[in-house]
């Protein structure tokens, strides 16, 4: 069945009917263009955390206020005391592509300073971006170092399919050059049966009741584009563990979508 974007997300939440150790919460695959869902399983309309996913609508964001002006500036200095749990890539001044590219959390924490709480929100609801909510922990006043992380700001699949629709249609608030910005900042994916993808990862644990991190059911989203020839579709694909893993979700939520991508638009 085939429905638009939007009308899915009125047709009632589908059944999550997989086993206890099935990873795949909702894959979902779209036409930019008509808006039309090809593809959907499993639970697409809850929403969770973008986690690094939310570099695409931050990057837009940035662009579109003049803080970013081209893929690689503005070049930031790394500083002693930024978050640096992501390696030696992180621990460099970094520009936009780098930023893209080694998902530099410091590096989104400062364009969020840069960009405030009241722009974030207003482009958030203009996007129509999950619940558009940057407040951060309950208490802690930490929403522009944290809040797209295991936080307050949430977003489900069909949300992300819809705002990555109308970034690929050009259907964004926000000018053509902010929007080819924006797309020469992601970075591909892979390439299965003549499609090429495009998107961006994103990982992050739930918290439990005391606050902590729940590191046996971490998040992997992949969220994106592809295109062969003229078409272009938009996918994303979201999982949870149910153990530890050495790889980030959002790693392997792409590499397993880019492996199914032949099989899941065969026929589409």
């Amino acid at each position: 069945m085939r429905l638009s974007l939007f009308a899915a997300a009125l047709a009632g939440v589908l059944a999550l009917s997989v086993p206890a150790q099935a990873r795949d919460i909702c894959t979902l695959i779209a036409d930019a263009a008509t808006r039309t869902v090809l593809h959907q399983e499993g639970d697409c309309e809850t929403r969770v955390t973008p986690a690094s996913t939310f570099k695409v609508a931050l990057a837009v964001m940035a662009y579109d206020a003049g803080i970013i002006t081209s893929a690689h500036e503005p070049k930031l200095p790394f500083k002693e005391g930024y978050a640096d749990w992501g390696g030696d890539s992180w621990r460099q001044d970094t520009d936009p592509t780098m930023w893209m590219q080694n998902s530099t959390v410091w590096y989104s924490q400062r364009l969020a300073e840069m960009l405030g709480a009241e722009k974030l929100t207003a482009y958030a609801q203009k996007f129509g971006y999950g619940n558009a909510d940057f407040s951060g922990d309950p208490g802690k006043d930490n929403g522009l170092e944290r809040s797209w992380i295991s936080s307050s700001l949430k977003i489900s699949p069909l949300e992300q399919a819809g705002f990555v629709a109308a970034l690929v249609d050009r259907k964004l608030p926000v000018s053509a050059a902010v929007i080819s910005g924006t797309m020469e900042l992601v970075q591909q994916g892979g390439a299965s049966d003549g499609w090429v993808l495009q998107g961006k990862t994103g990982s992050a644990f739930p918290r439990m009741a005391d606050g902590n991190f729940d590191r046996a059911r971490g998040w992997g989203w992949y969220v994106g584009w592809a295109e062969k020839g003229d078409r272009k579709l938009v996918f994303v694909r979201l999982a949870q563990d149910e153990q530890r893993h050495q790889v980030s979700g959002g790693l392997r939520a792409r590499d397993e979508l880019v492996e199914d991508w032949a099989g899941l638009v065969a026929g589409l």
